[in-house]
């Protein structure tokens, strides 16, 4: 996909392990609902309803749903293998809950590794990046060393280590004090305004200190 993507759209999407009763008080399942870009958006969530299956529908890594979910109408499932992987360099960011670091390698490694795929920033820029969420003196620490809060910093740097047109965030900031949530939060949203882009959070307890223009109950 050459062009941005403006909107993306679930119609009916549901996880296939859920039965319809589950969900009759859902503002996003079995329901029609439009992501706009630019916008931002939080998405509520009791634990065990799917937040973290709603971030992988929408980034494709999973399909195990009904409905249909679709970027400027064209249904995810229709993407080729090479089209999903173009989408996740230049239009879709991720931060899964689970971070998905390599342990072994160091903090920059790990955001390096997503840098020489886009080219988006030399490494003086993600060093600055580093220190201003608070963890550049844990930038050469392997990851396996780290606590989960500077994990998840990791995480964020390496997600914003692209153009993208919408950022996912699940649960981004489960592990970070109020000071550190705030730091995040401003690097996000400087970053998806450079952008024009959208943002898409997932919270069960602890917010990212972003304001949003919409909240849903899923």
């Amino acid at each position: 996909m050459d062009r941005r993507i403006a909107t993306i759209t679930l119609d009916r999407v549901i996880p296939a392990v859920f039965e319809t009763s589950e969900v009759t008080a859902s503002e996003v399942w079995l329901r029609r609902v439009e992501l706009r870009r630019p916008g931002s958006y939080l998405v509520e969530a009791a634990s065990g309803m799917g937040k973290s299956s709603l971030c992988s529908f929408i980034y494709g890594v999973r399909r195990d749903y009904h409905g249909t979910i679709s970027l400027d109408g064209r249904d995810i499932r229709s993407f080729t293998a090479a089209e999903l992987a173009g989408l996740r360099r230049s239009h879709l960011a991720v931060v899964p809950q689970e971070l998905r670091l390599f342990a072994t390698l160091t903090a920059i490694e790990n955001v390096m590794v997503k840098n020489r795929l886009t080219d988006r920033y030399d490494e003086a820029t993600i060093r600055r990046m580093f220190d201003r969420l608070g963890i550049a003196s844990r930038a050469d620490t392997p990851v396996s060393r780290m606590s989960l809060g500077q994990q998840q910093r990791v995480a964020v740097i390496r997600a914003l280590c692209q153009p993208f047109d919408f950022i996912l965030l699940d649960e981004p900031v489960s592990h970070l004090d109020a000071a550190s949530n705030a730091a995040v939060a401003a690097l996000i949203g400087e970053t998806a305004r450079a952008n024009d882009a959208s943002v898409i959070i997932t919270s069960i307890g602890n917010r990212l200190s972003l304001d949003t223009d919409t909240t849903i109950r899923l």
